[in-house]
């Protein structure tokens, strides 16, 4: 390895990068959390480094040169080396204390983890969690968070994935929206029921019709992307949702729709990036949620 052929400080090339990529100095300098011209200073003196001139300044901003544009691709590959590395690091740490980042749709972070959380700050109270509460998943391999559920199993090669268990869906309404329709006891009497879409693609209501269901888009008039506010509009009489049995069969404000229904199932994953199953920490954290959302 020829050490001595390195010739220029990295943190600037980062600077360069985050320029680049931002469009401005102005917006780099706060991506870094730095004042403008400590960024700009610190661009200027790779461009010197390197004698090469990277960006046209103008009134609008800044532009790449032909110089810069050919530097481009090998300071991303250069940030990416350094995330790893980064990763790496962070997952041979043998401390239990410290923070570890959950991600969780809606329904989970609000209902199933908060007594599962609660145990876990009893048994390892030097354990900090924070919850990131997203109903898209997560980029592990970014460090959005350190571990994930998800009702899918991850297809990137560098994350760690074990299934819980299967999560059971039922129909809900409240009891006077059911009134209202004449209590269904088939999928047919739900032809003309009102339901609440969960996401512009409306995969309730292609799961529904993939299992009998003769279902339209008139079917859906109301749509929201959070599964708690949909819960609610069900409790409210808007119409029929569906959720994780466990979750709604504990509402006393809902019921059942159609008694034979049998359950959608999906797959409950935990995930998490495949090196920090080296750190006690996360191990601990991930292996305790494995247990408790088994149950």
């Amino acid at each position: 390895m020829e050490w001595k052929s390195t010739k220029f400080d990295w943190n600037r090339a980062r600077a360069f990068l985050i320029a680049a990529e931002e469009g401005s100095l102005s917006a780099a300098a706060r991506a870094m959390g730095v004042a403008q011209p400590t960024l700009g200073r610190q661009v200027e003196a790779l461009e010197a480094e390197l004698s090469l001139t990277l960006f046209e300044r103008d009134g609008r901003g800044i532009q790449l040169t032909p110089s810069g544009m050919a530097l481009l691709e090998h300071a991303r590959e250069m940030n990416a080396a350094a995330n790893r590395f980064s990763l790496c690091a962070y997952g041979q740490s043998q401390t239990i204390a410290g923070k570890v980042c959950i991600a969780a749709a809606e329904t989970h972070a609000a209902v199933v983890l908060p007594p599962i959380i609660a145990k876990l700050r009893q048994l390892e109270p030097g354990i900090e969690i924070e919850i990131v509460v997203s109903n898209h998943a997560s980029d592990l391999q970014r460090r959005e968070a350190d571990i994930a559920i998800r009702n899918f199993r991850p297809s990137e090669p560098d994350l760690y994935a074990k299934k819980v268990r299967d999560m059971h869906t039922q129909l809900y309404a409240s009891p006077v929206y059911l009134e209202r329709i004449g209590h269904p006891t088939t999928a047919m009497d739900l032809s003309n029921a009102d339901f609440i879409s969960l996401d512009h693609a409306n995969m309730v209501m292609q799961g529904l019709n993939a299992v009998g269901f003769n279902l339209t888009e008139k079917n859906f008039p109301v749509l929201t992307q959070s599964y708690l506010v949909m819960w609610e509009l069900v409790k409210h009489g808007v119409g029929i949702g569906v959720l994780d049995a466990a979750i709604g069969d504990l509402d006393p404000q809902v019921q059942r729709v159609l008694p034979d229904f049998k359950p959608l199932k999906f797959p409950v994953w935990l995930v998490a990036h495949r090196e920090l199953k080296t750190s006690r920490r996360i191990r601990r954290v991930f292996d305790f949620l494995a247990e408790e959302l088994a149950d």
